[in-house]
């Protein structure tokens, strides 16, 4: 009883700490994947037999793991959790799989960490009784994880650069040694990983071993467009040429983060620095905005029929802006994501921008946009792989899949208030690096 009474404890604590989720990383399909799990544990271990059933088993234990590994902030773009992924019947180098491609493979995380797209293997069951083998019924560790490959080296789109195995309550040599030595697997100790610190301190008993899919540096699994990586521009702006009287916020934002110059033969060292962030046309358009610059007052004193003249059908939508400005300036917000970073942006959204600011914007705007954009690397549209290996859609449109694939490209979050597309993809099941914001309209200010 005693035990029973505290899997089910652990079953309602696995529940809050999965509301308490951040939703700007995982999505609402997956909380409620993750809740209807937990309660269908409590519901079994509230049933009546159970009190004359020993020993007891409960698969509470994989799901704290799970959740645990969900709540590290190292974490983001969650889409997939305890869901199987659909075996293709032919594997990445066009040969039929014999993994039992109708059933498809079991993953209990499809996320981003250190910017790149990982699948997750989550067990938390007692080592012995962890197989290599087939045993039993069980088809053993080495047939799972062959099946986990053959599916992720089959699917250009949702194709991860590593699987992650995070054996909560430890492996047996025997079998760790045999997946290092068949798979290429490698345990994650190095000092410098944060992330395998954190899970340390609370599994300390835990063995994590990472397999490279391919084998190759992350660099290889993006999509170059050219025969040679894309050459990126930009320019070096001293904070003391930063113009003050464009506004102390915008001044201020733009001073935190870092510029430089790099020519074409400098731009390789880009791939796999943690420092860049790619901007959409959303997140140049709320930098340079006349609501995001100090012209709240003005906008509201004005006669509702100018503004709703002005802004004609985006009146309320306006105004809604200004009013979120008003409690939360956005400045603030995007100084602390900027702060220190490099910003990119595609050349799609060079010239969308510069379109938008020369039809809406005012001339205040004009001239913060000018500024703004001495302070990015321009660099040519360049979608990875996966990203251009989804259909295009309504919903997933080629313009959007261009900058958020160039992000992806160069391992950056794509920083956005085009939230419609981030859940297009989400829905594909791909894990995607993205920042929200807060959307902001030009004023003609």
């Amino acid at each position: 009883m005693e035990l029973i009474e505290e899997a089910k404890k652990r079953c309602t604590r696995v529940m809050e700490r999965v509301e308490r989720l951040d939703t700007s990383k995982i999505t609402a399909s997956c909380k409620g994947t993750l809740l209807k799990l937990a309660s269908s544990e409590l519901n079994f271990l509230s049933s009546t037999h159970l009190h004359q059933s020993l020993p007891l088993s409960v698969n509470i234990g994989h799901l704290e793991a799970v959740v645990h590994i969900l709540e590290q902030p190292f974490i983001t773009g969650v889409s997939r959790v305890c869901k199987p992924f659909p075996l293709s019947p032919t594997i990445g180098n066009g040969e039929k799989s014999d993994c039992g491609a109708a059933k498809g493979v079991y993953l209990d995380i499809v996320c981003t960490l250190n910017r790149n797209p990982v699948w997750f293997i989550v067990s938390d069951r007692n080592p012995k009784y962890v197989s290599w083998d087939e045993c039993s019924g069980n088809k053993g560790l080495r047939t799972r994880i062959q099946q986990v490959l053959d599916a992720a080296r089959s699917s250009l789109t949702l194709k991860p650069s590593s699987v992650i195995l995070f054996f909560s309550n430890g492996l047996d040599q025997c079998v760790c040694e045999k997946l290092q030595g068949e798979f290429g697997a490698y345990e994650c100790a190095e000092p410098e990983s944060e992330w395998i610190n954190v899970f340390a301190r609370s599994y300390r008993g835990a063995c994590i071993l990472e397999i490279k899919v391919d084998h190759v540096s992350p660099s290889v699994l993006v999509y170059d467009v050219k025969d040679s990586p894309p050459d990126a521009v930009g320019t070096q702006i001293p904070e003391k040429h930063i113009d003050i009287s464009l506004g102390a916020s915008f001044s201020s934002l733009i001073s935190g983060m870092k510029f430089c110059c790099l020519h074409a033969e400098g731009v390789e060292t880009l791939l796999g620095q943690d420092d860049l962030i790619n901007f959409d046309t959303t997140a140049l358009i709320a930098v340079v905005s006349g609501i995001s610059n100090g012209g709240t007052e003005k906008l509201l004193a004005a006669p509702e029929t100018e503004m709703r003249l002005r802004f004609k059908g985006n009146y309320k939508f306006v105004i809604a802006q200004v009013l979120s400005e008003i409690q939360n300036p956005i400045h603030v917000e995007l100084s602390g994501l900027t702060s220190g970073k490099r910003g990119i942006i595609c050349e799609t959204v060079h010239s969308e921008f510069k379109e938008l600011v020369s039809m809406c914007g005012g001339p205040n705007e004009k001239l913060r946009a000018d500024q703004l954009l001495k302070c990015f690397m321009v660099v040519p549209d360049s979608p990875s792989a996966r990203m251009m290996g989804l259909p295009t859609t309504r919903k997933l449109a080629l313009k959007n899949k261009v900058v958020f694939g160039t992000g992806d490209y160069w391992h950056a979050p794509t920083l956005t208030a085009n939230m419609a597309f981030v859940r297009a993809i989400s829905q594909t099941g791909m894990s995607l690096f993205t920042i929200e914001h807060r959307p902001r309209a030009l004023t003609g200010n």
